[in-house]
């Protein structure tokens, strides 16, 4: 008979929560017990799974006795807070905030990149960016392939990016300009309806945003490829789910557009969409509820065969986010499948 699980999930009410909830459902992980767990404010609230109402509890250090895994996707600060709680109460944590993406003694995994490095967690496990996780599945076949010298990409991110309420900005803006309405920005710091904007992370000195450090510094980590040059710009864009990336690769070494596409057609985590005779290339709306990764409008860089030029789209609520952490989990059993 085989083995179920208990689970917990911190940040349940929220957007990324709901779909680890619809994730292991539609995945059909052997959850045994379900913890859900919020703020206060979100206490006595239920969230549905397979079915059933469970109730909302509070996060807290003593609310993980008996947790196999505690997805984290409440916020840095509150992983931070209580995720040792968690770990020490025998869980393994796989959190899906920034707060220990870039500590040397925990594991930044995308399952179809480094799951080799699971092997070194002791209790904790980081969730990579959703730009990062997107990028990484669609170009790491091309690294293992030709080694990568230099990336330089620029997102296209959706509102679902800033979460449920930022989603809901965007489908009332657009509502209001339509109707002859001023868009009144809350959740954005500018105008997201019929706008585009630099993404909203403060700018370092480096004159990175945080956004866009974040791609470096764990796409390097995942790469184990600590001299990878990678250039971000990171763009807020009026789309409600799923990011998109234009991405131009220089390789250690030659590929033509052909072998490329042979090699991202077999790759795991990767759907080619690259049909030229139809103009037909990753889109937003089609990557969205889609656990692959949209890869295609694959193209050499003028005069440059070590230039390969590509575009990528993918969920950023289950590639980014909530899918990477339960295949992490599903690795980690020994029940991982396509």
């Amino acid at each position: 008979m085989s083995r179920s699980y208990h689970i917990a999930i911190a940040g349940a009410t929220g957007a990324v929560g709901q779909e680890l909830l619809r994730v292991m459902e539609r995945r059909r992980f052997p959850a045994g017990k379900l913890t859900a767990l919020a703020s206060e404010r979100s206490v006595g609230r239920t969230v549905e799974f397979r079915g059933e109402k469970v109730p909302v509890g509070l996060l807290r250090d003593d609310a993980f006795a008996g947790v196999d895994f505690a997805f984290f996707s409440a916020g840095a600060t509150r992983s931070r807070q209580y995720a040792p709680a968690a770990v020490r109460a025998g869980a393994v944590v796989i959190d899906n905030s920034s707060a220990f993406r870039m500590d040397t003694s925990v594991p930044l995994v995308v399952p179809e990149v480094n799951a080799g490095d699971l092997a070194e967690h002791k209790g904790l496990i980081a969730n990579p960016n959703c730009s990062a996780a997107i990028l990484c599945v669609g170009i790491w076949p091309i690294h293992r392939a030709a080694g990568i010298r230099r990336v330089v990409v620029s997102t296209y991110q959706s509102a679902s990016g800033a979460g449920a309420r930022a989603m809901a900005e965007l489908e009332s803006q657009s509502r209001d300009v339509l109707e002859g309405r001023q868009a009144k920005p809350e959740a954005f710091p500018h105008q997201i309806a019929f706008n585009l904007f630099s993404h909203n992370t403060r700018i370092a000195e480096n004159g990175y945003n945080e956004e866009e450090n974040k791609m470096v510094e764990e796409t390097r980590k995942m790469f184990h490829a600590p001299e990878m040059v990678v250039v971000p710009t990171c763009i807020r864009v009026p789309v409600f789910r799923a990011h998109s990336e234009s991405v131009l690769l220089e390789l250690e070494r030659p590929m033509r557009p052909e072998e490329a596409r042979e090699i991202l057609e077999s790759a795991p985590g990767v759907r080619l969409v690259d049909d030229a005779s139809a103009n037909r290339f990753p889109m937003p709306v089609e990557a969205s509820g889609e656990l692959d990764v949209l890869v295609g409008r694959i193209r050499q860089e003028p005069g440059n065969p070590r230039g390969l030029a590509m575009f990528i789209s993918g969920d950023q609520l289950l590639k980014g986010a909530a899918w990477n952490a339960v295949q992490i989990a599903e690795c980690l059993i020994g029940t991982a499948r396509a």
